[in-house]
């Protein structure tokens, strides 16, 4: 009871701050609401340093939350693409704020059309425990970029990387242009209630439906980067090795903690068992043991591991067959939030392995016999996040490219479309809406406003009542036809 009293008394402390900071910001907005090339690079080049000067900090902070998150894994996903976002911000500013002419019909003559891409004001983004650095600063960089001011609602489940990254930007940035709100689930939905400029939430879709809701109140723009089931598909004559290789990899990665890591696998029938021994072979070349390798991450907390082991449990109750990828046949059972991944063979759609997304180390795999079949089966579901498919036949990518709905693909890899600068990052139907990352990241948070100018020559005149002159007439058969 007193605890519940404690957190209460702490959120709403949390809720009046925010409440103070968004209205500051937006008075600075009202102030400034144009802000300069020189400006925006400078406020992206702080955020770069601060990265750079404190990438070890963060990587224990992240460790610790995670009670063992690979150092590596945090450079790879969380401060390298953070780093090469804001670069690629910073070299394309320029271009990205000019406006855009546009074409002016013979109609309107003389006059002259552009596009003038204008901050939205204060942005809202609502950060995930998964990458809590690299999904804070991802959308921060489009934000800055945008001219906007920002701020941020941490994740609860990752305290010592939210309160880091809030005591860093709070040294270097003033907080009417960025600030960081850590606490409770409360505290995001009051977050989610503002009347935001934009707002940005990367997490579940179950929960991605009520930010919707509470930014629906005020018709605040969002872009939902949500997740789903992405498959991956395995063609008839791709090699094995090829294809379980680069699978590995972006399953193992954060041990399945990426919205984007493969939850199924489609595999011709007829090369299950081979794919079930390529898997092993280069899990096994990849992570010789489990346990005490720091390589290995841990899942998040003791929650999110038991949600894990019910799903197994339910499989193997319905008639699944799991198989663990556990090289050192090590014990996991106490004392480790660490979990080999589990090939489940024979799932069927009663199963909650094939009815949620996974989001950790449990890769379920369904046969096919025609490449059809598998288009079928991803068509019959709600369209993932990502889709995977391995097989160097150059038809048969483009008719999986031309026949699946998905929000990203990579061919003959995993994870990396979300590191590309140049290309945009989003879902579609379930898997989310909006799109962000690089020059889309600028778009989102810009407002492209349509500018329509003329000056002293008023063709205009020529619609001008009363109607029915030889001129309207003309102007009729000229223009509607």
């Amino acid at each position: 009871m007193v605890t519940n009293v404690v957190q209460l008394t702490e959120s709403k402390k949390h809720i009046q701050h925010m409440s103070r900071v968004f209205d500051d910001q937006k008075n600075a907005y009202r102030k400034n609401p144009m802000s300069t090339l020189e400006q925006r690079i400078e406020n992206l080049q702080t955020l770069k340093d601060i990265l750079l000067k404190n990438q070890d900090r963060f990587i224990a902070a992240i460790n610790s939350d995670f009670s063992s998150r690979s150092a590596d894994e945090t450079l790879l996903a969380e401060i390298m693409p953070a780093i090469q976002g804001i670069n690629y911000a910073i070299k394309n500013l320029s271009k990205w704020m000019k406006p855009s002419k546009r074409h002016v019909s013979l109609l309107f003559q003389p006059a002259s059309n552009r596009v003038e891409y204008q901050p939205l004001g204060v942005v809202g983004v609502i950060v995930p425990w998964n990458y809590p650095l690299f999904l804070a600063v991802g959308p921060l960089t489009g934000a800055l970029a945008a001219g906007n001011r920002v701020m941020i609602k941490m994740s609860e489940y990752t305290p010592e990387t939210s309160q880091l990254f809030k005591d860093i930007i709070e040294e270097f940035f003033p907080e009417n242009l960025i600030s960081v709100t850590t606490g409770e689930a409360d505290v995001a939905i009051e977050f989610s209630k503002k009347p935001w400029g934009h707002l940005i939430f990367t997490g579940s879709t179950a929960v991605g439906r009520h930010v919707m809701r509470a930014a629906a109140e005020n018709l605040t723009p969002v872009t939902l980067e949500l997740g789903g089931k992405s498959p991956a598909v395995i063609s008839p004559d791709v090699p094995m090795n090829d294809a379980a290789e680069r699978i590995v990899f972006g399953k193992a990665f954060n041990v399945g903690q990426t919205c984007v890591a493969p939850d199924y696998i489609l595999c011709p029938s007829d090369r299950i068992e081979q794919f079930v021994e390529s898997f092993k072979t280069n899990f096994s070349a990849m992570y010789p043991s489990i346990k005490e390798n720091n390589d290995y991450s841990s899942i998040i907390d003791e929650r999110q591991k038991a949600r894990l082991e019910h799903y197994l449990e339910d499989a193997k109750n319905k008639g699944a067959t799991v198989i663990q990828v556990n090289p050192k046949g090590e014990d996991f059972s106490e004392g480790t939030r660490k979990m080999p991944i589990h090939l489940v063979l024979n799932a069927n759609d009663t199963m909650l392995v094939m009815q949620e997304e996974i989001f950790g180390p449990i890769l379920p795999v369904i046969p096919y016999n025609q490449i059809d079949e598998a288009v079928n089966y991803i068509n019959d579901r709600p369209h993932p996040l990502a889709l995977y498919y391995f097989g160097y036949n150059k038809d048969a990518q483009q008719h999986i490219l031309e026949n699946t709905h998905s929000g990203g693909v990579c061919i003959n890899d995993t994870l990396m479309h979300v590191a590309q600068d140049d290309m945009p990052f989003g879902g579609v139907g379930t898997s989310g809406m909006g799109h962000y990352h690089g020059e889309e990241g600028f778009r989102t948070f810009s407002n492209a406003k349509g500018v329509f100018a003329k000056q002293k020559i008023n063709s205009g005149k020529a619609i001008h009542p009363p109607h029915g002159s030889l001129l309207h007439k003309a102007v009729y058969s000229l223009f509607i036809r």
